[in-house]
């Protein structure tokens, strides 16, 4: 598993002509790259997408204006390299899930709770993250590996009882899963809930107790043969 603090494969350490587009002083994050991602992470979720630049990255990081196009050749580039960060780091978050729950049918609904937690917590990288999802080809090359927030839907179906034989039915289990935290991401932070959540000790117990009375996260985990 890619722990979602290391820098990604995608994000290159520091190089020579970085030390020129920062007047020839060694940058002090050590990875010029990765810090313009961290730097692009925070505008947008300070100001929104539309506040990202490549200008305003770079005075966010505190180089030169020109410093991060020897990374990125434009804001799009930038754009998908940070929706890259938010993947590993839903991944990591959904991980640590699976492994917090004490039987398969409760890793399901940890890996749910997970999910809108880092949904919640992250409103506009997530939102980025599925701008990208919208069209495949724009996916990151390791969104479905076998350490990515998908792999660990499939999983987690798998020893809920899924058939690992029948592909078409577990794929079908995963968009269902997905779909069903997807729509309670979008809809835990409507005020109507707020009265109701107070009432069961908070948000996680909230998105806990609905994902139960969801099939696919309380279908019995498979009794051995």
């Amino acid at each position: 598993m890619r722990d979602a603090g290391n820098a990604n494969p995608k994000i290159a350490p520091l190089k020579g002509d970085d030390l020129a587009a920062c007047g020839g002083r060694p940058y002090h994050h050590g990875d010029l790259s990765r810090a313009l991602v961290m730097a692009g992470r925070r505008i947008l979720e300070a100001e929104g997408p539309a506040a990202l630049s490549l200008r305003a990255v770079a005075r966010e990081a505190g180089v030169s204006p020109a410093a991060p196009y020897h990374h990125f050749k434009d804001k799009s580039e930038l754009l998908d390299a940070v929706a890259d960060e938010g993947w590993h780091e839903l991944g990591a978050a959904l991980s640590q899930a699976r492994a917090a729950g004490v039987d398969a049918k409760a890793a399901m609904i940890e890996i749910g709770v997970a999910y809108v937690a880092f949904a919640r917590q992250n409103p506009a990288l997530y939102r980025l993250m599925y701008h990208a999802a919208c069209n495949r080809e724009m996916m990151p090359d390791h969104a479905k590996e076998a350490d990515s927030a998908w792999w660990y839907v499939r999983e987690a179906i798998i020893e809920a009882g899924g058939d690992p034989k029948d592909e078409r039915d577990i794929q079908l289990s995963q968009i269902a899963a997905w779909c069903n935290v997807h729509g309670v991401a979008e809809m835990a932070g409507f005020k109507e809930f707020e009265p109701l959540k107070a009432a069961m000790g908070g948000e996680d117990a909230f998105v806990r107790a609905i994902l139960g009375h969801v099939g696919i996260f309380s279908r019995r985990p498979a009794q051995p043969e």
